[in-house]
């Protein structure tokens, strides 16, 4: 970090990390649907048997089905979430590249995996942060992700030359 100081003041300068951010709203009632239509095939192309086993959880059988769809959907959002952040959009990746886990205190994290996490880690990426929500027949998921600042000199020509 270099900057200048004087007796009344600092001011440093370093650079902005990259900020990439991915959003995604699902309706659970069509994840309900595709579960109904496609069964097992649908669950097990897109989630991991850990995703699985969370959304099926512990609930009785007259909530089981929409508890796990609303589970479902919010992973969902949270795998398409993480394509949108990280441009992957047309990259073909595997759904189970991306992960939601499920974290004690009740929070989730996103774990990536082949070649999503060898994208990721080729881009810089420090840090990944999610947030899932769901309401009526919406899931949601934020994924927000830090990359490596850019090279500080070309950092430093984009910004002073723009003014």
């Amino acid at each position: 970090m270099n900057g200048t100081c004087n007796k009344n003041s600092c001011n440093y300068r370093r650079p902005i990390p990259d900020v990439r951010v991915g959003f995604d709203l699902v309706q659970i009632s069509r994840i309900l649907d595709s579960v109904g239509h496609f069964g097992d095939r649908f669950k097990s192309r897109l989630f991991t048997h850990e995703e699985l086993a969370y959304a099926q959880g512990d609930a009785g059988d007259e909530v089981a089905g929409s508890l796990c769809a609303e589970r479902l959907a919010a992973r969902f959002a949270a795998k398409e979430a993480t394509i949108k952040a990280l441009n992957l959009g047309d990259d073909g990746i595997g759904w189970k590249n991306i992960e939601v886990r499920k974290l004690r205190g009740g929070a989730c994290e996103l774990a990536l995996h082949g070649p999503v996490a060898n994208i990721a880690k080729s881009m810089g990426l420090t840090g990944i942060s999610l947030s899932l929500s769901h309401d009526g027949d919406y899931a949601g998921a934020v994924v927000a992700m830090t990359f490596e600042p850019p090279n500080p000199l070309l950092f430093e020509q984009r910004f002073t030359h723009a003014q």
